[in-house]
């Protein structure tokens, strides 16, 4: 790890005016999962550090305010761990909250950040190794490519880099049709969760669109009084592992059947992804086995594998499914 300058600002706008206008002279450090991990293996040199533990109580704060509709305002400094057990976000936003209590283990909860989440770094090991010089570290390949892919992309058209997008929370927000609130240099501005991500070409690119003096102080999620939402996922371990593919699904019930369906795809493409042609498949339907199913195959169709990863498909498929069924309150019958 490099030396570096260590900052502790105590108001997101003091923060901000210590950033760069440029990648990667600057970071800031929340819950530090990420960063700090960078910072060991060479992957991030930072000569500036700024801390965001001193931030003001909103940063950390959960608040529901009334409507209609209802609008749930998280605090970029909110624990995982809390994101998992607040009462409110269980009730309005049950997909963030479920998607929360899988991620890593207690530990990890216990530090990590929903902001930090929202932009951690991607997770592919050919961009997490020292030596290696791929595409998005000023190389001229993405190794992927032809490489060890099996956690990598299945949806990647028109992307030069195929890492999978590493946020759970993220795929929960685009299903709630959440919005991050930014502040930079000229000031605030909202950015829905589905124009927040891009696939990165180069070194000057990261996961998002934010720029590099710009940083994300809290989230909103509007809470129509009819929805539901339900999380899916699925992993090669119960803990402290990145899902390989999940679901995300939230829906308004009107008049028993549902209606504004958003189902977002995770962990198969460089973004999370929405599915329209899965939604269409149960918008003003009664949600069974059979819908279900339907739209699952619908959401897979486009899909391009790498060589290793085809497995991914059947997968997300059936993660869809499930997300659907559980978001209509069906029973999870495949625990036993």
């Amino acid at each position: 790890m490099e030396n570096f300058q260590f900052y502790r600002p105590r108001t997101p706008e003091q923060a901000v005016a210590l950033l760069d206008a440029r990648w990667g002279t600057a970071e800031l450090l929340s819950g530090g999962t990420d960063l700090i991990s960078l910072q060991k293996e060479y992957i991030a040199r930072p000569r500036k550090v700024i801390s965001l533990s001193t931030m003001p109580e909103a940063f950390r704060r959960i608040d529901l305010e009334k409507g209609p509709p209802a609008v749930l305002t998280i605090g970029a400094g909110v624990k995982l761990a809390r994101l998992a057990s607040d009462a409110n976000i269980r009730a309005h936003a049950t997909a963030l909250g479920r998607a929360a209590d899988d991620i890593a283990g207690p530990q990890i909860r216990n530090m990590a950040t929903l902001g930090g989440n929202l932009c951690q770094r991607n997770r592919c090991w050919y961009f997490r190794d020292e030596e290696t010089r791929c595409l998005i570290k000023g190389g001229d390949r993405c190794y992927a490519l032809d490489g060890e892919n099996r956690y990598h992309a299945i949806f990647n058209a028109g992307s030069r880099c195929v890492i999978s997008h590493p946020s759970s929370l993220a795929v929960a927000l685009l299903a709630l049709r959440g919005s991050v609130n930014v502040l930079g240099p000229r000031g605030r501005r909202t950015v829905e969760i589905g124009a927040l991500y891009r696939a990165p070409n180069g070194p000057n690119d990261r996961e998002h669109v934010l720029a590099a003096d710009e940083m994300i102080v809290s989230v909103s999620v509007p809470c129509p009084t009819n929805r539901r939402s339900a999380h899916y996922e699925v992993k090669q371990k119960a803990s402290s592992d990145w899902p390989l593919v999940q679901a995300a699904v939230s829906l308004d019930m009107i008049d028993g059947k549902p209606a504004n369906v958003r189902v977002a795809l995770g962990h198969v493409a460089p973004t999370p992804l929405l599915s329209e042609a899965a939604a269409k498949v149960v918008t003003g339907q009664a949600i069974t086995e059979e819908t279900a199913v339907k739209a699952g195959e619908e959401a897979v169709k486009g899909a391009r594998p790498l060589s290793q990863n085809s497995y991914k498909v059947k997968l997300l498929s059936v993660a869809v499914k499930r997300a659907l069924l559980l978001a209509a309150g069906g029973r999870k019958y495949w625990e036993g």
